[in-house]
């Protein structure tokens, strides 16, 4: 017997069966997510020399906080750090007010290139000009080595802009009206009603430009790679991955320096240098989500009944 509000409701034995494989299912689904990420930091957690023989799973066998500090002891890390906390705070903030000025354009009815404008917005989504026209431009726009790279060209997310709008087209048609009647304007408008009334679609569109700007290296890559001072996090962990993929087989060198009588006990090796990096990184974008949980989710149904 199940109590439904106040109601004693008789459970059958599908309903039993139901419950039971999808609660396996589930448990199942949140192991398979959760093991990469604890098994990383069990990783950077220990002795560097010691993870080579393998065998670490859910806990640091040797725990050592050596690995943080090698990373944290690197220039280009903390300037990775830095630059990458700065494109999100700022991308986010700025990419926010841009794409709800946008959004709330395109909403009004009365907005006579209302569909003409949405049309070529969604077209972008589908069709890009491609990655060397996209170069050229940011060339010819003198971007390249400059902060602002970060920045500008994703400055409006068509699909963030989508989310917006449809929440701006469900507020209250009758709080415009009696603003306009009292002689309100569309920037008192904007900033006096539809962004305090728009907070849950604004959480929701600055966790995921957030997410996009944390997680952004290709951009570094291609436009910032000669300037060290515009460095990103996120690139800084490509290129101790990929410098670790291309070592081959130092894991046996490694490993015979682990066997050895003289052996540094602060020694990295690129299995922890990898883990650390990896945790280093993901974490302080993973802090972000419990707050922003019930925004993140609701946006992702915002506009499904328009």
């Amino acid at each position: 017997m199940k109590k439904n509000n106040g109601i004693f409701i008789k459970r059958t034995r599908e309903d039993v069966i139901f419950d039971s494989i999808n609660y396996t299912f589930m448990v199942l689904l949140c192991i398979i997510m959760l093991y990469p990420f604890i098994n990383q930091l069990a990783i950077s957690l220990n002795e560097a020399n010691d993870s080579i023989r393998g065998g670490i799973y859910l806990w640091p066998r040797e725990f050592t906080w050596h690995n943080y500090e090698h990373v944290f002891s690197e220039a280009s890390v903390i300037q990775g750090l830095i630059v990458s906390v700065s494109r999100t705070v700022i991308g986010t903030g700025i990419s926010l007010l841009a794409t709800a000025m946008v959004a709330y354009a395109i909403a009004q009815k009365d907005f006579i290139f209302k569909r003409s404008f949405t049309i070529i917005f969604v077209m972008t989504m589908y069709f890009n000009g491609g990655l060397i026209p996209t170069y050229l431009l940011i060339r010819d726009l003198n971007m390249i080595g400059t902060f602002w790279v970060y920045i500008i060209p994703g400055l409006i997310g068509v699909f963030n802009l989508i989310v917006m709008r449809s929440f701006i087209e469900g507020l209250p048609t009758s709080i415009f009206e009696s603003a306009r009647i009292d002689g309100a304007g569309d920037f008192m408008m904007f900033f006096k009603i539809v962004l305090p009334l728009s907070l849950p679609v604004l959480a929701t569109v600055a966790l995921f430009v957030a997410v996009f700007q944390w997680n952004q290296w290709f951009d570094v890559f291609l436009y910032n790679s000669s300037n060290p001072s515009l460095t990103t996090l996120q690139y800084e962990l490509m290129k101790i991955l990929q410098s670790s993929n291309a070592a081959g087989g130092s894991q046996d060198v490694t490993s015979n320096l682990a066997n050895s009588q003289n052996q540094n006990a602060n020694t990295v090796t690129p299995l922890s240098l990898r883990a650390t990096m990896t945790i280093v990184a993901s974490v302080p974008i993973i802090m972000v989500y419990p707050f922003l949980q019930k925004y993140f989710v609701k946006g992702m149904t915002l506009g499904a009944v328009k």
